[in-house]
């Protein structure tokens, strides 16, 4: 028997992962308009993709997987230390 749908665990954790992903694509935006962060905007959806898909690989497809897990988080604690490089310039 083929398993075709999603757990609500693997439903969840993709969601994450594609907020933070439309997240760092929205920054991306923000850095070419204003030109400052380029290096990093630029970097880091780079860097999701290749980590995602590597993840992704290695863990047969399954986003509830705890590689897919961490590339997730790792990628929270990126979002955590932005924000906080934000408030800390304004």
């Amino acid at each position: 028997m083929s398993q075709d749908t999603l757990t609500r665990q693997q439903t969840v954790w993709a969601a994450i992962a594609a907020a933070i992903f439309l997240m760092s694509l929205g920054w991306l935006g923000i850095a070419i308009t204003n030109g400052a962060m380029l290096a990093f905007a630029i970097g880091w959806p780079v860097l999701q993709v290749v980590g995602y898909a590597g993840s992704l690989k290695r863990a047969r497809g399954d986003t509830a997987h705890y590689l897919f897990k961490a590339q997730v988080m790792l990628n929270i604690i990126v979002v955590a230390l932005l924000i906080a490089l934000i408030v800390r310039a304004s």
